[in-house]
């Protein structure tokens, strides 16, 4: 992954580039979110224009508010966009509290899935935020239904913290510690 370039940061991986949401994002957003597949273990029924619009809104101005915040993940190659990965204080009404902690979160364009774009782009967004902000643990929430997402967590080094429910679907809680930073220099 190469090194932040900007604020809001764009990532680029061997196969994608993360960079913040932009306008022009907007129509590849909604028709995903619009998506029957990708919507079935969030929140199980497709968002409607107002509901993308306004998640397109909140991905960008996280980042004005909090140092961190989704972004737009495309396949560099071509352009095709992949999905969104990113970060957010969501303030959620959830036992246990993940108030002030940057919640990660990833959702994928159905075409994508079983690639490893997601874990590639999670991957870089954690690589970030380890070595920009290093927060104490980073939690995700994920439906209990969604194996897919729970193992791309685990592979992550997400572990499970707890099942619960939100908004009444059971979910589980999942965390992972941001590592120590690695020593150098000289021994004494």
């Amino acid at each position: 992954m190469s090194a932040p370039t900007s604020f809001p940061p764009i990532l680029v991986t061997p196969r994608l580039t993360l960079s913040p949401p932009v306008l022009a994002d907007f129509e590849d957003s909604r028709a995903m979110w619009a998506d029957p597949v990708v919507v079935r273990h969030v929140g199980g029924r497709a968002f409607t224009e107002e509901e993308s619009w306004t998640r397109l809104m909140r991905a960008r101005g996280l980042w004005d508010l909090l140092g961190y915040g989704y972004w737009a993940v495309r396949e560099t190659s071509t352009g095709r966009y992949v999905g969104e990965v990113g970060f957010a204080d969501l303030r959620r009404a959830l036992e246990p509290n993940l108030f002030g902690l940057p919640e990660m979160g990833w959702v994928l364009a159905a075409w994508s899935h079983g690639q490893g774009f997601g874990t590639e782009a999670v991957r870089a967004g954690l690589s970030w935020i380890d070595q920009t902000l290093a927060p104490p643990l980073v939690p995700c929430i994920i439906d209990v239904e969604n194996t897919a997402s729970i193992a791309l967590a685990t592979k992550v080094g997400f572990t499970l913290q707890t099942h619960t429910t939100y908004k009444g679907a059971a979910i589980v809680v999942m965390e992972r510690k941001t590592p120590a930073p690695a020593l150098s220099g000289r021994r004494g």
